[in-house]
């Protein structure tokens, strides 16, 4: 049914005050923000630094390599290129070079086999780094919320426990939007960070902080959340791994703010990574029981696939029409966003907030300012809900009869490389071409294509039935070897 002459009233009115809001915040940001010459950190030199981290973890079984070493090289790393891109926001050296002495000390007195050690600790000694919105014991977990720059974690969130019982070093946490609800990874309380392939350039968001940390080689293997491309876009944009499981496999317990109602279905944790043979060991790691659900471990002929393919979706000024409604569909009983910038405390005015921040006198940033006050223009309903319900219901039974179990669906991680600081505030629902496979409830894994001629990372998303995520990491690989992986900045 075409949709009423008030409603495309309604929906012009809708993209007309995004675009505007969009077009203010970013004049207004690039008068105050800081300028950056176009430039990369300098290239790797470690060794130690260029390995996955199934190699590292290898070694240090092997006693090949001491545990210590491979830390302090990364925490050597860490010290000469975060200050450029502000991708981990609060380290834990000196208790990560604890933990790694205290790997080389129990492989000197234990002469238990490489097997054993393996399966006790496939992760043994690798560094790891964790999104700020997950629960890390002793470090912050904010969100970027100055509500919240004062709550420390006193506990660890379920996957980076996992993680941590497999021989995982957390170095850090890293930087993400405010509330994990934006594509740009700024907030108030740890500033913005920046693209290593160019640092006048986005990260992505809103696990940005983790894209470029591991893009710059400050980690090996990350902890990311995705409810709506928050691993995907950052994993595009700087040119690694990331993958967002199926629904309902690894635990989301442990971050803020938690998905509630309708948006659980969409909200999903997954590792993101350099090198895609870590994809795999990671995801059955994180998932724990979930992982039974999962079949990682059949053999997959890639000539037996069937491969689907899209360019684009067709367009439109601001959003894919289709993608648009499918996204319209995660606001069935949604927590507001409004309430979370508040943290369900003070009330919050999007636009008395607005007007602060013109004046630089608000504590938050400008594009959950404009999310809030675009909630507020939303109107939902359950007529209206139903409809685009069926939208996305008839698109999902389209899909999966179409993959079955043995089909990938190769589509765009986003319609451009990654844009320069502020842009996406006129661009709001580019995100629309991830988070169309969190409504539909696939399993999608973004892989990196090499460098365009400007040397910004390209990639693409492999797309698989429900619960088929093996097709999609075996396609992850295949890239790898054929597109080379992951490049190192600086080295364009």
């Amino acid at each position: 049914m075409a949709p009423s002459f008030t409603a495309r009233i309604q929906l012009f009115l809708l993209r007309a005050l995004g675009f505007l809001i969009g077009l203010v915040g970013r004049a207004a940001l690039v008068l105050r923000g800081p300028k950056f010459a176009s430039k990369t950190p300098p290239p790797v030199t470690e060794p130690l630094l260029l390995l996955s981290g199934m190699q590292l973890a290898k070694l240090i079984r092997q006693r090949k390599v001491k545990c210590i070493d491979v830390v302090q090289a990364y925490i050597n790393r860490i010290k000469d290129v975060n200050p450029m891109i502000n991708g981990i926001v609060k380290y834990r050296f000196e208790e990560a070079m604890k933990e790694a002495h205290a790997v080389d000390q129990k492989l000197a007195e234990k002469q238990e086999d490489e097997t054993t050690l393996e399966n006790k600790w496939p992760f043994l000694g690798v560094p790891l780094t964790v999104k700020e919105a997950f629960q890390l014991q002793g470090m912050p977990n904010s969100s970027g919320l100055m509500n919240r720059r004062d709550a420390i974690s006193k506990t660890d969130a379920t996957v980076v426990a996992l993680l941590k019982e497999a021989g995982a070093i957390p170095l850090g946490i890293t930087n993400c939007s405010e509330l994990c609800m934006w594509y740009e990874s700024s907030n108030k309380i740890y500033g913005r960070s920046n693209n290593p392939y160019d640092l006048q350039h986005i990260v992505g968001g809103s696990s940005g902080g983790e894209g470029c940390t591991l893009a710059a080689a400050c980690s090996v293997i990350g902890v990311g959340s995705d409810i709506g491309g928050s691993i995907r876009m950052p994993a595009f944009f700087n040119g690694i791994f990331g993958h967002k499981p199926s629904p309902g496999v690894v635990p989301n317990k442990g971050q803020f703010p938690m998905a509630v109602g309708g948006q659980e279905l969409f909200q999903c944790t997954g590792p993101m990574c350099r090198y895609a043979e870590d994809l795999a060991p990671m995801l059955k790691v994180m998932a724990g029981p979930g992982i039974k659900r999962l079949k990682l471990d059949t053999k997959v002929h890639l000539k037996d696939l069937k491969f689907y393919w899209m360019e684009h979706d067709g367009g439109s000024f601001l959003m894919s029409k289709v993608e648009q409604d499918l996204i319209l569909a995660q606001k069935k009983e949604p927590v507001k966003f409004v309430d979370l910038l508040g943290d369900h405390g003070k009330h919050v005015n999007p636009l008395w907030e607005l007007i602060k921040w013109c004046l630089g006198l608000s504590v938050y940033t400008i594009p959950s300012i404009g999310l809030a006050l675009l909630e507020e223009k939303l109107k939902y309903n359950n007529e209206k809900y139903q409809k685009f319900k069926a939208v996305e219901e008839s698109l999902r039974k389209e899909l999966v009869e179409m993959l079955g179990d043995d089909g990938v669906f190769l589509y765009p991680s986003h319609p451009t490389v990654a844009p320069k600081h502020h842009v996406p505030l006129t661009r709001p629902f580019n995100f629309a071409y991830t988070g169309v496979f969190n409504a539909l409830g696939l399993p999608v894994t973004q892989c990196p294509l090499g460098l365009n001629f400007k040397g910004l990372p390209l990639g693409i998303q492999v797309v698989a039935g429900p619960f088929n995520d093996h097709l999609t990491l075996a396609v992850a690989q295949y890239l790898e070897k054929t597109f080379g992986g992951w490049v190192c900045p600086g080295k364009f």
